[in-house]
C-alpha cells in the first residue's frame, strides 16, 4: 500500500524509496564487435520477430517520460548498427519533460551519424575504448578495427555534443598498463573517462574474471602515481564517482560494481531489445512490457501502470561474487549497456 500511494502519477518510486528517473533502452543484442567482457565470440541472438519496433520502444518511452523519468539512455548491443534507429532518436528526443537523451556507442558507425544524433536532441555520447594499441584493441574486441573507432571520437567531437565520455573496461594483462595513455588521450581532446569494473554476466569463453579483475582501486592507485586526483561532487546522473585531474582538468570517473556497490542510490531501469524491464542489472526481476503493449495496442495507461507495479519487485542491490559461477546468464550485449 505504501509503495501504491508514493508511485502517484508522474513519479516511480520503489519499495526502498528510491525515485527511477533514469531509463536505458536497448535497441538491439547485436553488435559488429564481440568485445570479450560482453560476449562470447558465437553468439544467438534475438530473433528479429521478438525485437520490439521501434515505434513499441518510442511508445514505452513516451510512457517512461510521463511517470517522470526525464533521463534516457539508447544502448546495445551496438545501438546504431540497428536499421532506421535516428528516427527513435528523434522520436523520444521531442518527448515533453524529457531533460537528457543520451547514447552508448562503440563508435564505428559515429563517421555516418554522429550529427544525425546531434540534430534528434542527443547531449551527452559514450564511447567505448579499451584500448589505443591496435593489435590488443582487436583482441579484446574480437572484430574491431581502432582506426575506425578513432575516426568515430572525432565525428562525434565535430558534431559538438555538449559532452563526450571514453568508458575502458580494464582488464588485467590486457590493458592495466593503458591507463594513463587514455586518460592523457581522453585529456587532449577534452573528453571525460570513466573506468570500469568488468562485472560478471554471462559465461565467458576468453578469461577468467576472477583472474584477470583490475579493481578501480588499483586504477586510481595508477593514476595517483602521475597526477593529482581532486574529488568531485559532479555527476551525471548515472553510477560514475568522478575526479579531477588537477594538472589537466580532465575528468575522471569510475564505476564500481565490485569494490564499492552504487546500488544503494540506483536511479535507473532497464528496458531489453525484446521488451524485459529489467529493474536490476544483476538480478533477473522482470517485467514483459512487450506482452503488455501488444496484447493492448494503444493502451497507454495499461501500459503507465504495469510499469508502477514493477517497481514494487526493484530488488535493494546485486551481489557479484567473482570466484563463482555467473548467476545471471545474459550477457552484456543483452542487458543493455
Amino acid at each position: 500500500m505504501a509503495n501504491q500511494q508514493l508511485n502517484r502519477p508522474g513519479k516511480l518510486i520503489d519499495r526502498f524509496g528510491r525515485r527511477v528517473n533514469y531509463v536505458r533502452i536497448s535497441v538491439t543484442d547485436r553488435c559488429d564487435f564481440r568485445c570479450i567482457y560482453c560476449m562470447c565470440e558465437e553468439m544467438t541472438f534475438v530473433p528479429r520477430a521478438q525485437l520490439l519496433t521501434l515505434e513499441e520502444m518510442a511508445t514505452i518511452a513516451r510512457a517512461f517520460t510521463e511517470l517522470g523519468v526525464d533521463k534516457i539512455r539508447i544502448t546495445g548491443g551496438e545501438p546504431l548498427i540497428r536499421r532506421n534507429v535516428v528516427s527513435l532518436f528523434y522520436s523520444i528526443g521531442a518527448l515533453p519533460g524529457l531533460r537528457e537523451l543520451v547514447t552508448t556507442t562503440n563508435g564505428s558507425q559515429l563517421p555516418l551519424l554522429a550529427k544525425d544524433l546531434k540534430a534528434a536532441g542527443v547531449k551527452r555520447i559514450n564511447i567505448s575504448l579499451d584500448s589505443l594499441d591496435p593489435e590488443k584493441f582487436r583482441r579484446i574486441t574480437r572484430f574491431g578495427e581502432l582506426h575506425k573507432v578513432l575516426a568515430g571520437i572525432d565525428a562525434a567531437l565535430d558534431a559538438g555534443f555538449e559532452r563526450i565520455k571514453i568508458n575502458s573496461v580494464i582488464i588485467k594483462n590486457r590493458n592495466h598498463d593503458e591507463i594513463i595513455n587514455l586518460v592523457r588521450f581522453a585529456g587532449e581532446r577534452a573528453m571525460d573517462i570513466s573506468f570500469i569494473e568488468e562485472m560478471p554476466l554471462g559465461l565467458n569463453d576468453d578469461h577468467n574474471p576472477n583472474e584477470t579483475y583490475y579493481s578501480s582501486d588499483q586504477v586510481r592507485a595508477e593514476l595517483e602515481r602521475a597526477y593529482t586526483l581532486l574529488p568531485t561532487t559532479e555527476t551525471t546522473g548515472g553510477p560514475s564517482k568522478y575526479f579531477r585531474i588537477g594538472e589537466t582538468g580532465t575528468r575522471v570517473g569510475f564505476i564500481s560494481p565490485h569494490s564499492h556497490n552504487f546500488c544503494g542510490s540506483c536511479n535507473r531501469v532497464r528496458l531489453t531489445c525484446d521488451g524485459r524491464l529489467l529493474l536490476f542489472l544483476g538480478h533477473e526481476h522482470s517485467v514483459d512490457l512487450r506482452h503488455v503493449i501488444r496484447s493492448h495496442p494503444g493502451d497507454m495507461e495499461r501500459l503507465k501502470q504495469a510499469i508502477r507495479d514493477a517497481m514494487s519487485i526493484k530488488p535493494e542491490g546485486h551481489e557479484f561474487d567473482l570466484s563463482a559461477k555467473p548467476v545471471i546468464l545474459r550477457h552484456m550485449n543483452v542487458t543493455g549497456g
